[in-house]
């Protein structure tokens, strides 16, 4: 699984914050990185240097083997709980999608 990193301009892109944000998605998402060929990470601080509730964003992009992409976003007051969150939320996302594939191809005709 391939893992690209974005930050907006409010969001400092340092090697750390890459490194631990691809670290959270690839465990979190290990059930399904067989399925997953690459997976887009957006970070972004929506209110810039002002301070605010849910202001941190994490946007998913999950591009499957065979299937359209799937993408999920999660707004949380720090970017561990956006990133950890939207994990989540993708976890929930491909099992559901995943199983409504085998479900429709072993329903009889």
């Amino acid at each position: 699984m391939q893992v690209q990193i974005n930050t907006d301009h409010h969001i400092e892109g340092h090697e750390a914050l890459a490194a631990w944000a691809t670290s959270e998605v690839t465990v979190g998402l290990k059930h399904h990185s067989a399925q997953i060929m690459r997976l887009e990470v957006h970070l972004g601080d929506e209110n810039g240097q002002k301070s605010g509730l849910n202001d941190k964003r994490c946007l998913l992009e999950a591009r499957l083997v065979g299937r359209p992409p799937l993408a999920v976003t999660e707004h949380a007051a720090t970017l561990y709980q956006a990133v950890t969150g939207a994990t989540e939320k993708m976890n929930r996302l491909i099992e559901s999608s995943l199983g409504r594939a085998e479900r429709m191809q072993a329903a009889p005709e």
